[in-house]
């Protein structure tokens, strides 16, 4: 059993022929090598026939390693990558609704505005902030709002894209890609 000690954070992003089951085979791979998904977005890409699917996950390296091993093997996955050590950008977002009594508001606010948030609704007892950032920036503003009282929170999940001038593949390759494995299966 590998040693909780020496996980860290994974984002990998998978490439995926865009229909039904893949999400379900994915998430079932994951599930049977015993770890967890800590966030999930799944969608479409320029190309409608392939979606991008960022997942977030906790584990060492050798289990993050033999996952992605296991994800290059599905059929309908077309192109997997371990985004943690290259260069990335990666942002999450949340919508948070926290208490707004009347001797609250103004600080609510100055704190929605030191992390550029946005305020999406506003009722008679509270607010709803839109903020976007790091998970760091999001867990501090989490922090500085509890005190006020949070009643609801949804959080996106990371997306992330690497640094530079990295392209999908192009869609006459994925499209070749994609026969050329079902011609080999005997789709």
């Amino acid at each position: 059993m590998t040693d909780p000690k020496h996980y860290r954070k994974h984002i990998v992003s998978v490439l995926v022929e865009n229909h039904q089951g893949v999400l379900a085979k994915i998430a079932s791979l994951i599930a049977a090598k015993g770890y967890n998904i800590d966030s999930l977005s799944v969608a479409e890409t320029l190309d409608p026939s392939v979606s991008r699917m960022t997942l977030s996950l906790h584990g060492d390296e050798w289990v993050i390693e033999q996952a992605v091993k296991q994800l290059h093997r599905l059929i309908d996955v077309i192109k997997v990558i371990d985004l943690t050590d290259e260069e990335h950008i990666g942002r999450e977002m949340v919508f948070v609704r926290v208490n707004a009594e009347p001797s609250n508001r103004a600080e609510i606010l100055r704190i929605n505005e030191i992390f550029h948030g946005r305020i999406v609704d506003v009722t008679p007892t509270s607010y709803t902030l839109e903020l976007t950032g790091e998970e760091k920036k999001i867990g501090a503003v989490l922090e500085l709002l509890q005190p006020f009282g949070i009643q609801e929170i949804v959080r996106s999940g990371t997306l992330a894209i690497a640094r530079g001038s990295k392209n999908l593949p192009k869609r006459d390759e994925v499209r070749m890609r994609v026969a050329g494995r079902k011609q080999a299966t005997g789709e």
